[in-house]
């Protein structure tokens, strides 16, 4: 009965609706199509489109769009305690191999004093250990191989390029890296996303990392998108020096595509021998007099930043 009463007054009073305006059009509006009841009997639930704008709609909970974003909040703060955990546990892994003693084999000794283990994991997955003292502080080599990753493609021709997907916290990133095409690279060119995850405990700094999942970065058309980790450098200052380092390195990777695994294991130790060729080259450029920089023309090379700024801070496989 009432909502014949309600439409019957809609139809008497419409020829003064037309003079009306704002809100009195949208209540009469209403009346004409029915109670709230009927309304959420019938599920006409787009009528919140035209309810005037700065009005909550009696059909639409009040909050509800704060609620929605509140839940996206709260869905991307998950994921990125994911992708922390994620970084911590590829650390804790890669320690566990290397704390391991039993099992690793001399696979290359270098007159410089660089020596490459290697050793097979259950699964017969083959992983590296390489040992290196080089002439820098912990703090600077995590300063070039962490706080400026991006800029590892400058002084190491293996590698394309390295961006900086999402910095989490003042430990752990997601990077895209992108090997390059060399001559005598036995792999091919391949890329990798990967979580890089930091960590110092007394003198030691661990930069630990593992291959992740992006939704917005799916493998990439013409590469091979190759997984690292669980994977860990060591930078420890040597007991005689306290400029010197000792660089221990774990190489864990999946190189994917259809390569023989022998000419993986003969690659991937030797591709450990030369980045650390590359890095000590970097340091001696770095520690060389300004005019040396200025004659060569590679300039920006100076003093580097320290270990724990956080707005720089960063970790690299």
């Amino acid at each position: 009965m009432l909502p014949a009463v309600l439409k019957l007054c809609c139809g008497i009073t419409y020829p003064h609706s037309r003079s009306m305006a704002g809100l009195q059009r949208t209540a009469i509006a209403v009346i004409g199509a029915g109670t709230p009841a009927e309304l959420q009997r019938t599920g006409q639930a787009g009528l919140s489109c035209w309810w005037p704008r700065g009005m909550s709609s009696p059909w639409k909970p009040a909050g509800s769009e704060t609620c929605q974003r509140g839940e996206r909040r709260m869905s991307l703060k998950e994921e990125e305690v994911t992708l922390v955990e994620q970084g911590q546990e590829a650390l804790k892994k890669a320690l566990a191999i290397l704390e391991d003693k039993k099992g690793w084999k001399t696979e290359i000794s270098e007159e410089n004093g660089v020596i490459v283990y290697s050793k097979v994991l259950p699964g017969a997955k083959k992983v590296f250990r390489l040992e290196a003292e080089l002439e820098a502080s912990p703090e600077k080599l995590h300063d070039i191989l962490f706080v400026k990753v991006e800029e590892m493609n400058v002084w190491n021709p293996n590698i394309r390029r390295i961006k900086i997907l999402r910095r989490i916290n003042a430990e752990t990133m997601v990077t895209h890296e992108v090997s390059a095409e060399t001559a005598g690279n036995l792999i091919g060119q391949r890329d990798f996303l990967s979580i890089r995850h930091c960590s110092q405990v007394d003198s030691r700094i661990y930069l630990a990392g593992t291959a992740t999942h992006l939704d917005s970065l799916p493998p990439q058309s013409g590469f091979v998108r190759a997984e690292d980790g669980p994977t860990c450098i060591i930078l420890q200052a040597t007991d005689s020096d306290t400029g010197r380092s000792r660089l221990t390195w774990l190489l864990n990777m999946d190189v994917k595509g259809w390569l023989p695994k022998s000419i993986v294991n003969q690659a991937l130790p030797r591709a450990q021998v030369d980045f650390t060729r590359h890095l000590r080259q970097r340091l001696a450029e770095a520690s060389a007099p300004r005019w040396v920089h200025q004659r060569s023309g590679n300039t920006g090379l100076g003093d580097v930043g320290c270990f724990g700024a956080a707005d720089r801070i960063g970790a690299a496989t």
